[in-house]
Formats: C-alpha cells, sequence, structure tokens
C-alpha cells in the first residue's frame, strides 16, 4: 500500500494534484460504455502533455502498476476501462486536445491523441478540407480511441479504416520513452512499420500521444439516397452497380435490416422512415462528387434506373437537400441507441468477404432460429466494406438481462462458427478488448498469436500496458 501511495504523490507532482483523481464518481471513467462492466482505479491520471504522459509511465513501471489508456471511453468491447482491483492507472489523455498543425500543401493535420473526432472533423471543414473518418460516436470519441481500436465508420468503403488515414504517430513506450514518428510523409521504405503496430493495439503495446492524419478536398457535393431492396443478394448487386456508376464517389453504403428499423420507428416515433414497410432490407447510400450536385444527381438517377431495372431496387429516395440527407443518415446512426432502448442485447461486429454475406446470413439466422426460438436478430452495417453489426435481440416479451446472462455464451459460439465458416473475422472495427480476447484463441491461428505475444512481450515485457486486453501472455 505505501508504494500505491507513493506512486500516487509522485503522479500529483508530475502533472498536478487536481489531474490525478482517487475520490469522488469516477463512474465516467471506470464504466464501460455499454455499461456492462465497472472497474475501480487505483486513479484516474490526466495528463496534458506528451512529456507528462512520459513521466506518468515511468512512475508506474518504476512502481510495477498497470496502466489503462483511455480517450473517449466510447469503446464496445470493454478494452479502455480498469478492473476490478483498483490497483490499475485510467490514463486519461481527454486533456491533451490541440490541433498542433494543418498542412495544406502536403494534405495533413497532426492532432493531439484527446482530440474528439468531430473538432477535427470541423476544423479541417473550416479550413477547406475533408476529414473522412465518421462514426456514431463522433461527438464524444477521441481520435487516440479511433487508432487504438483501428475503427472504421461509414466511409470505409471510399477512404478505408482509421489506419488507412494515419501518416504517423507519436507514441509513449512502455517504458515511458517517446518516438517521434510524426513525419506526415507517404514513402518511408526504412524498416519496420512500427506505426501500424500501435493502430488497432488498444493500448497493450504503448500510449498513442498524437498522430498526422490525411485530408482530402471537400467535395463540391454530397448526396444521399435510401432504396428498398428486396434482399441481401439484391444489397450486393446494387452495391456493384454503385461503384460502377459512382466510382470513387461512392463514399457510403450501409445496409438495415426491416427489424432494426422498426425499433427506430419504436423507440423514436419522431423519426421519419421512409421505404421500411416495404422490403427487408434498406440502403443508405452517398455519392460525394467533385464535379457539381447537377453532375452527382445524374449520376445517381443512372444508378437508380439500372437498379430498378435489373430488379434489386424497388423504391428510392434521393434528399433534396441536406436537411434531408442528414434525416437518411440519423435513421442509420439511430439504430443501436433504437436497440439500447429496447434491451440489452449481444453484439457481434464480424467481417465477411461481401460476396459471400447473403448465404452467411441465410445460414446463421436459420440456425440461431433453431437453438434459440424467439431471438430477434438486429442486422445493419457497413455492407460496402463487408462488416456487419449482427445483434441479438431476447425474444419479445423476454427478460433481456437473464436471456443476454443464460444465451450469450451459446450464441457468441454458434455466429462466430459460422463466421469461422464463411472466411470472416470476429472483430471488423470494434477491437478485441477484454470481452473477446478468451475468443480469439479460437478463431486466430495459433502462428498469428504466437507472433502477436513476442510483439507484446518485446515491447512491454513489464505486461504493464493495458494486461487482459488483446492477447494473452
Amino acid at each position: 500500500m505505501s508504494t500505491q501511495n507513493e506512486l500516487i504523490e509522485s503522479l500529483r507532482q508530475i502533472i498536478g494534484a487536481p489531474n490525478v483523481l482517487t475520490e469522488g464518481d469516477l463512474t465516467a471513467w471506470v464504466r464501460d460504455w455499454r455499461k456492462r462492466e465497472t472497474g475501480k482505479a487505483l486513479a484516474v491520471v490526466r495528463p496534458g502533455s506528451t512529456l507528462e504522459v512520459a513521466a506518468v509511465v515511468k512512475a508506474c513501471a518504476a512502481a510495477g502498476v498497470s496502466i489503462v489508456p483511455q480517450g473517449g471511453n466510447t469503446g464496445m468491447v470493454v478494452g479502455s476501462t480498469p478492473d476490478a482491483s483498483g490497483t490499475q492507472i485510467v490514463l486519461s489523455l481527454q486533456r491533451m486536445n490541440s490541433v498542433r498543425a494543418l498542412d495544406a500543401a502536403n494534405l495533413t493535420i497532426t492532432v493531439d491523441a484527446g482530440c474528439v473526432l468531430q473538432a477535427i472533423q470541423e476544423t479541417c471543414e473550416q479550413a477547406g478540407f475533408l476529414f473522412p473518418l465518421s462514426l456514431a460516436s463522433e461527438g464524444s470519441c477521441t481520435i487516440g480511441g479511433n487508432l487504438g481500436t483501428n475503427a472504421g465508420g461509414t466511409q470505409v468503403v471510399r477512404y478505408g479504416n482509421t489506419r488507412d488515414l494515419c501518416l504517423g504517430l507519436e507514441v509513449v513506450t512502455a517504458q515511458g520513452e517517446v518516438w517521434n514518428g510524426l513525419s506526415g510523409l507517404r514513402k518511408d521504405n526504412t524498416g519496420y512499420d512500427l506505426r501500424d503496430l500501435f493502430i488497432g493495439s488498444e493500448g497493450t503495446l504503448g500510449v498513442i500521444t498524437a498522430a498526422t492524419m490525411k485530408l482530402y478536398p471537400l467535395p463540391a457535393a454530397q448526396l444521399t439516397a435510401l432504396a428498398a431492396v428486396p434482399s441481401l443478394d439484391a444489397a450486393v448487386t446494387l452495391l456493384g452497380l454503385a461503384h460502377r456508376f459512382l466510382s470513387s464517389g461512392l463514399t457510403g453504403f450501409e445496409v438495415m435490416g426491416q427489424f432494426a428499423l422498426s425499433l427506430v420507428v419504436k423507440h423514436f416515433p419522431q423519426q421519419r422512415v421512409p421505404l421500411y414497410q416495404d422490403a427487408p432490407y434498406c440502403v443508405v447510400l452517398e455519392n460525394s462528387d467533385h464535379e457539381s450536385e447537377a453532375h452527382a444527381r445524374a449520376q445517381f438517377e443512372r444508378l437508380l434506373e439500372a437498379a430498378m431495372e435489373q430488379g434489386c431496387v424497388t423504391d428510392a429516395v434521393v434528399a433534396e437537400s441536406i436537411t434531408q440527407a442528414r434525416a437518411l443518415w440519423h435513421i442509420r446512426e439511430s439504430i443501436p441507441l433504437a436497440q439500447a432502448e429496447e434491451g440489452l442485447n449481444i453484439k457481434h461486429d464480424i467481417s465477411i468477404p461481401v460476396s459471400r454475406i447473403p448465404e452467411f446470413v441465410r445460414v446463421t439466422d436459420a440456425l440461431l432460429a433453431q437453438a434459440f426460438p424467439g431471438a430477434r436478430l438486429v442486422n445493419y452495417g457497413h455492407l460496402g466494406d463487408g462488416n456487419l453489426h449482427y445483434n441479438v435481440q431476447a425474444p419479445a416479451g423476454a427478460d433481456a438481462a437473464a436471456f443476454l446472462n443464460e444465451q450469450e455464451q451459446g450464441i457468441n459460439t454458434l455466429v462466430y462458427e459460422s463466421v469461422d465458416q464463411f472466411g470472416g473475422s470476429i472483430s471488423a472495427e470494434h477491437g478485441v478488448g477484454s470481452l473477446k480476447i478468451d475468443k480469439l484463441e479460437h478463431h486466430k491461428s495459433p502462428v498469428a498469436l504466437g507472433m502477436m505475444r513476442a510483439i507484446k512481450q518485446a515491447l512491454d515485457p513489464q505486461g504493464i500496458m493495458n494486461p487482459g486486453r488483446v492477447v494473452r501472455v
């Protein structure tokens, strides 16, 4: 205990007593976003600079105290909350929220890890640029967390995951050293790509403190459409047509099942949800055009005309204004919130080759219906890049908490085994965290796990960086 007290006092001297929280309501830092787990922290530590982060990590390493790096605490797999031991430090980067530089000629922005994603988007837009990463939690998630989990979002089909948008990182290692890799170079072939080691590592190898990210010119026009499709096969056909007619202008392609949309109607009746009663699935498409709105609209019209001729679209609406476009996207973004209102649920963030998604859904739906009668499937997600949020809701009228407690293990096993059969991944964009760490042992090759453990051991030999997440050593 004396060692812990000495560490707390040392941390107060490093970053100031007001930024070392040990008492009061710490729920915002010790409970995960889905409210599945509530831990207990030795302290919540809020450094204000990279040098302070380095000093904190050195102090914790000397004391043998483990560190849980945290951004906006919006993760989905319990990867950034402390355990129940009360012996871990939560390292919150929220005070580190400055834009360090915007290089217009290099098309890059360099930001602290604690910058909120929406603030980065707005800063770039004001300067005449697009930062395309877009998530439902963008008002509170941070770029450090986005990088730590390699977040995806709604524009991956055009711009890729967060990894694809990152040109450089600044990282505090597990020993408290600072690696500055913020060059912003698009070509640097001088050995191992250290940047890619830390992206997606969920704070288990070091602490991301800053990043240099890619920017793009603002499009001249962005148009959004909602299309009703008779099946997932038809949605995949529509995706192929969208690539053909819109090419790189296709920046969003989201599929939403009828039951998922019905939850939005049920829990947010003020929202208008067109077309959902007319088809088992609806698709939101976004076309970003660098010529003009007229050109973008003409492209959409040609696409939808061809899709209706082929029978893969039964009806469609094209937004006539920014307000209407936002309303269509708001429908998609409201699904997770509506599902939460419906009750606790079992989430699956999976990826499947796009061509195999319709068959995966047919087979897995049938297996779940047989094994768990009455279970309701909330199926939606980023069809454009093969990522489904294939979630399971308790039967109507059932105790959702009891269903989660009793059936989650069996449902996860069934779904993940089906994912394996179709050549997919059990985590597409949410990460592994602590929720999936044991599942990874069964769904990742022994060779891959061995290499991951070797990297963890090499970079964090003390095992103090976010232990119990991603891979067990």
